[in-house]
């Protein structure tokens, strides 16, 4: 052994070099999970509760529109500039448009449809968040050590979630308290802040800027190198499919509930805070597991198969509240009272009656914990993939990956409401857990090089 060698690092200066860089990520990913649920969690309830139909309510979702375009700019964010830099000025940009936000009124003319200015700042917001998006992957990538991937991707996971949790439930809680000008004033606040964290977070600026000739060069052949990456095709296809039936399923079962006559506070409550904390422990969870030597592949497998049993369950329970023998009295459906049939009290539902309060939040949480243990997984698998490829190419590569898993998410969510009014909830939802079976047989064609 050499007399000058240099002894290694021990675990815990490991630990706090792993800490310095997970936190300043996670405070990121948080303000980056509050548009989201912003537009996810809160628009819609007010929206419904305005009586938009469910289509409309559905259509909504465009504004989600830049992220699928995440590709155009992705070369861009790796070719000029620091990733520091584009972090920084995305970041603040959302504080800016917060702003502009707090001067317009959130309801149009009747006070049904949203206002053009308002969507098109919403659609603004997205913009800039798909570029903080873009850069912030370009910083998790290029930062983490393959050990670090899974406390890595649950952080991601974990702190989007919880940003979004903040911005659906949050508000939705508040917003009888406070007014819609000082929540987007303390929005703007919060992206400040986070745009000068990170442009003097210690690991960000640490971060090595890779040579000129190591950034990708546009080039026709740039579609062709990604999916020469191994494992690509397959890894597309299955981000792609994995979240259809549980997207629409977690999308629409709200706003039924909503139709049956839950308050907005309470449908915020459970479903924008309590749910997503239960999906927060889901991914959580799946940090734990991919950090104690489970591989993503296996994993996903046992996984999908309890995501498929708690969709079956919840769809059960759609059948139970939508049976055409049994009404809800609006107001009642978390409560369970007043539940009826043709004017006259059914014993034989009495059961129904007083175990609906478990049963709907029981399928909430559960649908949202097996979530949120899937999203870490796919998202651990997703960014293994993306550091095959070479290291100019990774972001991008990255951003083909997340933008495709959005597209999938997209699709069905922007459909969910068009389906539900054209086929009813019952027909809907089994489509769901039809869709929701379909990645569990796409797991057997999976490539060698992602095991």
């Amino acid at each position: 052994m050499a007399l000058n060698a240099a002894p290694a690092p021990g675990p815990r200066p490991l630990a706090m070099a792993m800490l310095g860089k997970l936190l300043p990520l996670a405070g990121l990913y948080l303000v980056q999970g509050l548009p989201y649920g912003l537009q996810s969690g809160l628009l819609p309830v007010l929206l419904r509760a305005r009586g938009l139909s469910l289509t409309r309510v559905g259509l909504a979702k465009a504004l989600y529109a830049p992220w699928l375009f995440k590709l155009v700019w992705a070369p861009l964010v790796d070719k000029w500039g620091s990733s520091r830099g584009w972090l920084a000025l995305s970041t603040a940009a959302l504080g800016l448009l917060c702003g502009l936000l707090a001067t317009l009124p959130p309801a149009g003319p009747g006070g049904a449809a949203l206002p053009v200015p308002v969507a098109a700042l919403l659609l603004l917001l997205n913009l800039a968040a798909a570029v903080q998006d873009v850069a912030l992957d370009m910083l998790a990538v290029r930062l983490l050590e393959p050990a670090e991937l899974g406390p890595g991707n649950t952080v991601q996971v974990v702190a989007y979630k919880l940003g979004a949790a903040l911005a659906s439930g949050g508000l939705l809680a508040l917003l009888p308290a406070l007014s819609w000008t000082l929540l987007f004033l303390l929005l703007a606040a919060t992206y400040w802040l986070a745009a000068a964290a990170a442009w003097v977070a210690p690991a960000l600026r640490q971060l090595p800027v890779p040579p000129p000739s190591a950034h990708p060069r546009p080039s026709l052949r740039l579609q062709q190198d990604l999916l020469a990456v191994p494992g690509t095709l397959w890894t597309a296809g299955f981000v792609l499919t994995y979240k259809l039936g549980e997207q629409g399923a977690s999308g629409l079962f709200p706003l039924l509930l909503l139709d049956g006559g839950i308050s907005t506070a309470e449908l915020g409550l459970w479903n924008g805070v309590g749910a997503v904390l239960c999906s927060i422990a889901g991914s959580s969870l799946g940090g734990v597991l991919l950090a104690r030597c489970w591989q993503p592949l296996p994993l996903l497998r046992s996984v999908l198969w309890f995501r498929l049993g708690g969709l079956a369950y919840q769809t059960a329970l759609l059948f139970q509240l939508n049976s055409p023998r049994t009404n809800p009295v609006p107001g009642t459906v978390l409560r369970g009272e007043g539940w009826a049939t043709g004017g006259r009290s059914l014993g034989s539902w009495a059961l129904l009656t007083h175990t609906l309060p478990g049963a709907t939040l029981l399928s909430l949480c559960l649908q949202h914990l097996l979530g949120g243990l899937v999203t870490t997984t796919t998202f651990t698998m997703m960014m293994r993939c993306s550091q095959l490829a070479p290291s100019a190419l990774q972001a991008t590569h990255y951003s083909l990956l997340a933008t495709l898993e959005l597209l999938g998410k997209l699709l069905v969510g922007t459909l969910a409401g068009a389906l539900a009014d054209s086929l009813g909830p019952r027909l809907c939802f089994s489509l769901f857990l039809a869709l929701s079976a379909t990645p569990m047989l796409y797991l057997g064609f999976a490539p060698s090089a992602l095991a």
